[in-house]
């Protein structure tokens, strides 16, 4: 079972976005997926049509243990495709794995039992820095992070190349493009600069009118709009990341 986090210190880069279209293209490849919304705000959770929820309690018994994960997961209208729902509890992450100890191997301990089930296990993680991030990085073989061509979304990038190189076993870092306003030629220039790196993958992930749509229509971008530019983003991206998966 494969683990990857999908993570930013800045909000509103395309992460959520990216988690639940990334988890759809994979199912279309045969992959069993699990996607566990660890933002408290519960968008993938909303996107694909589950209660903002835990039924088990909240996250402190499911991070004690007390409630096992499996439990808690939902099916979603993706086939393939389960959802682990958020919950406003996970405001308190960081405190309830401190409170269970040896935090940042906990996500993973958790994660083990589900390896069965599961292929892949894709971490929408919250935005920002935090125990939880850390505690995600452990259990996870490789990092995406979206970058929206900007400069301080480039300096966020930076901070958390850093948060990964103080690990001796770190995950593998990747970035992708995300959002990109090609009428802009500071983003189309930046853009360019990020794609000449070797951690930076090749699709761009455009700032279309179909991935806003995600939010009405409560689906991933090929669910609604197959032939939009941005379910050709997202595929491409899939494809890029087996490479490194497998």
């Amino acid at each position: 079972m494969k683990v990857v986090a999908i993570a930013s210190i800045k909000g509103g880069v395309g992460k959520t976005a990216t988690a639940v279209n990334l988890a759809a293209e994979a199912t279309r490849s045969g992959v069993r997926v699990l996607l566990w919304d660890l933002d408290p705000q519960g968008s993938a959770t909303y996107l694909l049509r589950a209660e903002h929820r835990l039924v088990g309690g909240g996250a402190q018994p499911l991070v004690s243990g007390e409630t096992k994960l499996a439990a808690e997961v939902r099916a979603t209208g993706v086939e393939g495709l389960h959802v682990l729902p958020s919950d406003l509890s996970l405001r308190f992450l960081d405190r309830h794995l401190d409170a269970a100890g040896k935090p940042r191997r906990r996500l993973g301990k958790l994660l083990a039992p589900l390896e069965p089930a599961y292929d892949l296990v894709i971490l929408d993680c919250p935005p920002g820095a935090s125990l939880g991030i850390e505690s995600a990085l452990r259990a996870t073989h490789l990092l995406l992070v979206p970058v929206v061509p900007t400069t301080l979304a480039m300096l966020t990038l930076a901070h958390l190349e850093e948060l990964v190189a103080e690990r001796s076993k770190g995950p593998r870092l990747l970035a992708h493009v995300s959002m990109l306003d090609r009428r802009k030629k500071l983003q189309r220039e930046t853009a360019a600069q990020l794609g000449a790196r070797s951690d930076v993958v090749e699709a761009v992930v455009p700032n279309t009118t179909a991935v806003e749509r995600m939010g009405p229509e409560r689906a991933p971008v090929r669910a609604f709009a197959p032939r939009s530019p941005a379910t050709a983003a997202y595929e491409q991206l899939w494809q890029e990341l087996t490479t490194h998966l497998w």
